[in-house]
């Protein structure tokens, strides 16, 4: 049998031995969802789509303690983290069941021209078709969720490919959607490498491709994927954040620790670039390096742990040598700056890397923050938006017009204002543009993506 062995991250702990899809068992996943999609007369109504999700989250609540220790032991996000997770989790699918109630078309005008008189005209919401959802490790339960749970509301069947190194949380919960009564063609999982990962992607059986991981990749993916397939593509961000001098530290500094460090800095918002201004900066990096010292880094299975493991030592080698670079550039380092053990890494400060470092260029996806100061926001707001990523942003200040012209100047896709940049819940409107993706997520969002409007025109000499 060929298989991949789940370990985990922290320690190499065997977790699970897990079989691997070929391109035949995945051709035979795709004309399973091609045929229930197809045969409109198999399509589950809507009353029992939300009676299927409905079960879904009365089982995922009997289950939080087993599914926060799944999703903790495979991808090391800490227990107290992944417990948070496994909540949105829950909540997206009830998010999707009440977005349910206001899925609906419009009414489109007619009769202001002589050629459509005598006509109305509405829009429908029809499932897009079949539905490729390639998955990241870095919210193994949550993804799943916000990248299949979309699709059965709206009646798309989809085939999910988790991240190798975090399967356990999807398998899972796609049984947990069959024990809710939902037949099992209408989500599948596949577990594979990454050619048989292309081959679904790129597979002209498939209406709608969502990508969640590298932007080599997804962007590879969506050069490659079928005339016709819509793409929508989830990848980093080196998020910024403006510090102005009026900033409230007591606000600043707890929020920037947490945007920075959560999930060991493994999130595609994650705090990482951080232009504060001249007057405050000693003051900013000295009390965050305080905190980022003081956080408990180790096991994610101990509900103490406040950051856990990078996903593989290679990543952990990876971010060392990133710092080296730093270090010999220039860069001050406030905190950290060391491996701790083969899997886990210092939370580090780092005060003004140089420009040109891969800590400064590229996303860092680690428990690595940077401080650089300015003298005119006109100048932070240049520096923040020099790179190829949009994705959020961040300010901090007490001065409104300061606010709001960060909002307007700043490319972020979202900017939050007094907040960390790794702010989010699960309805609101969440994607990266240029080089950070394409699209849009949020369950809503997603349910949308994954339909398509069709409009009817009724032509009556009685209109």
């Amino acid at each position: 049998m060929n298989s991949i062995k789940v370990k985990s991250p922290f320690d190499g702990r065997l977790l699970a031995e897990i079989e691997v899809s070929n391109k035949e068992d995945i051709d035979w996943a795709l004309d399973r969802a091609r045929e229930v999609y197809e045969k409109q007369e198999m399509w589950l109504p809507k009353y029992e789509r939300i009676a299927i999700l409905e079960k879904t989250v009365e089982i995922m609540r009997s289950r939080i303690e087993e599914l926060t220790l799944i999703a903790a032991s495979e991808g090391g996000k800490p227990y107290m983290d992944s417990k948070v997770e496994v909540e949105r989790a829950i909540n997206g699918v009830k998010l999707a069941i009440e977005h349910m109630g206001v899925f609906e078309g419009k009414e489109i005008a007619m009769g202001h021209t002589a050629s459509s008189a005598n006509r109305i005209a509405y829009t429908m919401k029809e499932p897009i078709g079949v539905v490729a959802a390639i998955s990241a490790f870095n919210h193994p339960l949550n993804l799943a969720v916000h990248q299949t749970v979309p699709a059965i509301a709206v009646g798309s069947p989809v085939i999910i490919k988790p991240s190798e190194t975090t399967p356990m949380s999807a398998i899972n919960f796609v049984e947990i959607l069959y024990e809710a009564g939902l037949p099992k063609a209408w989500c599948q999982v596949v577990v594979c490498h990454r050619e048989e990962a292309q081959y679904l992607a790129t597979s002209p059986k498939i209406d709608y491709l969502t990508f969640i991981g590298s932007g080599a990749v997804g962007w590879y993916l969506n050069s490659q994927a079928s005339l016709g397939t819509r793409v929508g593509l989830e990848h980093g961000g080196v998020a910024p954040v403006i510090v102005e001098a009026d900033a409230d530290m007591e606000e600043l500094i707890p929020a920037l620790a947490k945007g920075g460090f959560y999930h060991a800095g493994q999130v595609c918002v994650s705090v990482q670039r951080i232009y504060v201004h001249e007057s405050i900066c000693d003051e900013v990096g000295s009390k965050l390096a305080e905190v980022a010292q003081k956080l408990r880094v180790g096991d994610p299975l101990d509900p103490k742990t406040e950051v856990g493991p990078l996903i593989s030592h290679n990543e952990v080698t990876r971010i060392e040598l990133w710092v080296k670079e730093a270090i010999t550039g220039g860069a001050k380092v406030l905190c950290g700056g060391k491996r701790i053990l083969e899997s886990c890494y210092e939370p580090t400060v780092l005060l003004n890397p140089p420009r040109d470092a891969k800590v400064s260029t590229a996303e860092v996806f680690g428990p690595v923050v940077c401080i650089y100061t300015y003298n005119d926001i006109e100048e932070a707001f240049k520096e923040a938006n020099s790179l190829e990523f949009s994705f959020q942003a961040a300010v901090f200040t007490k001065n409104i017009d300061t606010a709001l012209l960060a909002v307007k100047r700043l490319n972020g896709t979202a900017v939050m204002v007094n907040d960390h940049t790794a702010f989010r819940v699960d309805w609101m409107p969440f994607g990266g543009a240029k080089a950070s993706g394409l699209g849009l997520g949020g369950i809503s969002y997603s349910m949308e993506e994954m339909s398509k409007e069709k409009l009817m025109v009724i032509k009556s000499s009685v209109l």
